[in-house]
């Protein structure tokens, strides 16, 4: 994933910064309590898409 469009990437649903987890390749909404997906390097960020985290990964 490019850095400089995770500087620039935001959550969809709140407008809050991501936090980026290479190994289960998503992009993590604290806030929101959303993992958004990333496929072939290409971020997902549509909400439907995303999977609500479980308590344990925020």
């Amino acid at each position: 994933m490019d850095a400089r469009l995770l500087d620039i990437l935001v959550c969809p649903v709140c407008k809050a910064n991501l936090e980026y987890r290479k190994a289960a390749a998503e992009l993590l909404c604290k806030p929101c309590r959303l993992a958004f997906p990333v496929r072939d390097g290409i971020p997902i960020m549509l909400a439907d898409e995303a999977r609500p985290l479980r308590s344990d990964e925020v």
